[in-house]
């Protein structure tokens, strides 16, 4: 009884349980511009821009594209980009490389068309820390800016970054809402008690009709999670009682590209493409890019009008639009004939790397 009575004084019941690890609806005051928090993790209101920053395209407005060469890829070029090639394949010999004779070299026309529309996003979210005196900007400073009016430094054009930033002005000192303002929280693993009962004898005190050795004949075990104080210090507030509450505000610049290559060659993957780059002929950039027109290749014309348009409606609704940036890539393609051993063969020549895809190649070596 002893035992018992010694465990039942530890139990306080003014050391509150844990509470919820957000605060919960209302516990905050509202900010004026922004949606008050309807608790849990998941809660970042997307704030789309006003109005006076989104820009509206021009009607009838399009781009003129110039006529370019195709480029020619000479035989000493084509041989020596299959001779690196088969150097990176251990099963492969270099004889047929050296050896082979040409028979023709065909330069392919292939444009690769290139959208990048660059913008910004801005959401917010309740975050909080615990309050140890630090200064307090709140409601008593100022009326908080709206989500787009808080100044944050753009980084270069097309660079893809995240800053964070708290909303001035919005900064409240709550009571902790885990453990309701204690600084402490009642342990979990033992309910409060500071023991538990001891696993080896089940808490009789005896095992196999001997005093149990585990717990010493008491039948408990001082709690290991909270070292038998029956409480803990709150994990939020860290015992200061206080939290800080304010409002965060992310700030998303992402560069956004949709990339097009008409499908021109059958025997070449055109995911190939995307590892090697090409020569921009055509670059044009502003606020807000129109269709292409004029160019001979109406398939890019058509896929110019189209992206523009898809990227106009899926980001000016949530996004802030900066800048756009449309780009025409000649991307070097050249379809190489040859003999070797009475046999033909082909291989491509592609990307200004001069990059080498073979389907099938003369011979392997082996190992004996």
């Amino acid at each position: 009884m002893g035992d018992q009575d010694q465990d039942a004084d530890i139990f306080d019941p003014n050391i509150p349980e844990e509470g919820p690890s957000a605060p919960p609806p209302g516990w905050l005051d509202d900010i004026h511009g922004y949606q008050a928090p309807k608790g849990g993790e998941d809660d970042n209101p997307l704030y789309p821009p006003p109005p006076a920053y989104s820009p509206q395209p021009e009607l009838n407005r399009n781009t003129l594209v110039p006529d370019v060469r195709v480029p020619a890829v000479s035989e000493d070029v084509a041989r020596d980009a299959l001779l690196k090639f088969v150097e990176s394949k251990w099963r492969y010999s270099s004889k047929p490389a050296r050896n082979l004779t040409f028979k023709e070299l065909k330069p392919i026309t292939v444009y690769r068309y290139r959208l990048e529309t660059y913008t910004e996003t801005r959401t917010s979210a309740w975050q909080f820390e615990p309050y140890n005196g630090q200064q307090v900007d709140g409601p008593l400073q100022g009326v908080s800016p709206p989500p787009w009016d808080v100044p944050v430094a753009m980084p270069s054009r097309y660079t893809d970054m995240v800053e964070k930033t708290r909303v001035p002005h919005s900064s409240l000192v709550k009571p902790c809402h885990k453990c309701n303002g204690c600084g402490r929280t009642r342990c979990v693993s033992c309910h409060g008690r500071g023991q538990k009962r001891c696993t080896f004898c089940h808490g009789h005190g005896r095992s196999h009709n001997k005093r149990c050795t585990s717990c010493h004949g008491r039948g408990r075990k001082r709690c290991i999670s909270c070292h038998g104080y029956g409480h803990k210090t709150c994990s939020l507030c860290h015992g200061n009682q206080n939290l800080l509450h304010f409002i965060q505000l992310t700030v998303t610049w992402k560069n956004n590209m949709a990339d097009f290559i008409p499908d021109r060659q059958p025997n070449f993957p055109d995911r190939k493409f995307e590892g090697v780059s090409g020569d921009p002929f055509f670059v044009d950039e502003s606020l807000l890019v129109y269709p292409l027109q004029g160019f001979p290749e109406q398939e890019i014309c058509h896929i110019s009008a189209k992206l523009i348009d898809e990227h106009l409606n899926r980001f000016s609704a949530t996004s802030r639009i900066l800048q756009q940036r449309q780009t025409i890539e000649l991307v070097p393609l050249t379809h190489a004939l040859y003999s070797y051993g009475g046999k033909d063969y082909s291989f491509f020549v592609y990307g200004l790397e001069n990059k080498v895809f073979t389907s099938k190649y003369p011979s392997s070596c082996t190992l004996l």
